[in-house]
């Protein structure tokens, strides 16, 4: 009878008891999970829309800058890579993609572990953008200084690098300037002083004169042949003789709203999406 007292509560008759239990009842021990709401599966939704179009956007700007890169192999002048402007869509793209590609499988998927890595990516590149824009206020003055720095670099470097030959023609025809102070400054190009031996000796590039086309339908590349060795009066005559460093920041100090107001709403973009993520995995 001991025995028998100490052996009943491992007896098959109480595993059959509860393994009827389970059966008649089987919610008791595997609860079915709640059902998500009609908002919920709208927000899951578009929780993959929204990085969907990142990630596309993401690709985009990877498949320029590899193209970009591609188009210039071997770089010219032995430029290094890591100085060429079109690894910044590389690494952009590479970025963007990353973290949008972690939020639709994460929100496609209902997984937990991707949201997280999104939601921590997304407030790292919002605390970096933030943490930039206090540093760009607090230093503007070091910003200018940076920007003249980088306006010397690209005359100097004018004819090794196809981007910076764009966008210091971009700048000079936009904002109708030569040089960085003046017009004198292309003489510090190995290209365009005097005593070059090439055909652009003692000349400018043709985005600094002012009618580059010359009344008709096809740019003049030679318009700007020669003008070093004018006087500054018949010099003003053929091109634009200030320079783009006033002009560059008078045009910054224009366009302070039009940045802010952009980066304003990348910040609210990024706050949305991360809006969506906390919210999926929340149902999850």
């Amino acid at each position: 009878q001991a025995s028998r007292l100490v052996e009943l509560p491992y007896s098959s008759f109480g595993d059959d008891e509860d393994d009827d239990t389970a059966e008649q009842d089987p919610g008791v021990w595997h609860p079915d999970p709640p059902k998500l709401s009609p908002f919920s599966h709208c927000v899951r939704y578009l929780a993959f829309l929204w990085n969907l179009l990142f990630l596309l956007l993401g690709l985009l700007s990877l498949a320029v800058g590899v193209w970009g890169l591609l188009a210039k192999s071997p770089l010219p002048g032995g430029v290094p890579l890591s100085s060429d402007p079109m690894l910044l869509f590389v690494l952009a793209g590479l970025g963007a993609s990353a973290v949008s590609l972690a939020g639709c499988l994460g929100a496609f998927r209902a997984s937990p572990c991707l949201l997280r890595f999104f939601l921590g990516a997304v407030l790292a590149f919002g605390g970096l953008e933030v943490l930039g824009g206090l540093l760009l206020l607090l230093a503007r003055r070091r910003l200018r200084d940076a920007l003249r720095d980088l306006l010397l670099l690209c005359l100097l470097r004018y004819q090794d690098d196809p981007d910076l030959q764009f966008l210091v023609d971009e700048v000079q025809r936009s904002l109708q300037c030569c040089g960085l102070e003046s017009y004198r400054d292309w003489e510090s190009n190995p290209y365009f002083n005097c005593s070059a031996p090439g055909v652009q000796v003692c000349g400018v590039p043709a985005s600094c004169c002012q009618d580059p086309l010359e009344n008709g339908s096809v740019p003049n590349i030679q318009c700007g042949f020669g003008v070093l060795g004018l006087g500054a009066a018949a010099a003003g005559a053929v091109v634009h003789t200030g320079g783009c460093g006033a002009a560059l920041g008078a045009w910054l100090r224009g366009q302070a709203g039009a940045i802010a107001a952009g980066a304003t709403t990348v910040l609210l973009l990024e706050a949305v999406g991360a809006l969506m993520a906390l919210r999926v995995l929340r149902d999850i």
